[in-house]
């Protein structure tokens, strides 16, 4: 396995590089990535920058020019359901582009000439992330997260949730935006920016891929409030933290 890891903020990433055993730098297409190994796993670092269009490049680069085998993208989401709260963690069934509308040419949501509107996540690797999520929350979140922070961001008890990720070339931060998503994606967990475009480009390519995320905001009229507050005080810690489980665990299967 050569696993690239994605993020499209510097602050998801937050300690992976220090973690790395050996880094190397490489800049490519405006882009540096981090080469060496991660808790025995052989891994590739890379920041996407945010949209779609920046997470398919990156990931194409991924494979293309660096042999990576999988991929996993790691970031913050919008709620995607009113039952899904800030601080929960989300891990990708499958992944959808909600601003894709070539209709009447083809039905929405549909990428055209593909046949698809939704593009599976890795059951497997969607499978060890959860165990990794789960580890981290009943192993490492008590110690890992400031308590003024959990105060801050009202976490008490994050849960875990696996199901349809939305992705698009838009901050969601309407209710009736993610009213009107919810009604026409039966089973959405939550809303992102790059998470389906790299999902197409697995696909189509043929590599294995997970999306995971922590639950920033509610996508709503306040989905910009402290951001990247949560971003740099919480998502990066769960990202830091699954990661190395995701990482521990694989290198022993």
């Amino acid at each position: 396995m050569r696993l690239g890891i994605i993020s499209a903020l510097s602050e998801e990433q937050q300690g992976l590089v220090e973690a790395m055993q050996s880094p190397y730098k490489l800049i490519h297409g405006q882009r540096t990535y981090w080469v060496g190994q991660l808790w025995e796993i052989d891994a590739v670092c890379v920041l996407s920058r945010i949209g779609k269009v920046a997470a398919a490049v990156t990931t194409t680069t991924l494979v293309e020019k660096f042999g990576v085998t999988h991929i996993l993208f790691t970031g913050v989401a919008g709620s995607g359901d009113r039952s899904i709260k800030v601080g929960d963690i989300v891990v990708a069934e499958s992944l959808v582009q909600h601003d894709m509308d070539a209709s009447p040419l083809f039905p929405r949501f549909e990428v055209p000439l593909t046949g698809m509107t939704h593009f599976p996540a890795d059951h497997h690797l969607g499978t060890r992330l959860l165990d990794a999520a789960y580890a981290f929350l009943e192993n490492d979140f008590s110690d890992a997260i400031d308590p003024l922070e959990k105060a801050a961001f009202g976490l008490r008890q994050p849960r875990i949730h696996r199901g349809l990720i939305a992705s698009g070339d838009q901050f969601v931060n309407d209710r009736e935006h993610i009213n009107g998503l919810n009604a026409a994606l039966p089973g959405l967990v939550a809303v992102e920016m790059e998470g389906a475009a790299v999902a197409q480009v697995c696909h189509e390519l043929n590599v294995p891929c997970a999306v995971i995320r922590t639950i920033s905001d509610n996508a709503n009229e306040n989905a910009a409030t402290d951001f990247l507050r949560f971003v740099k005080s919480v998502a990066a810690q769960y990202a830091f933290h699954i990661v190395r489980r995701f990482c521990q665990q694989t290198k022993v299967l």
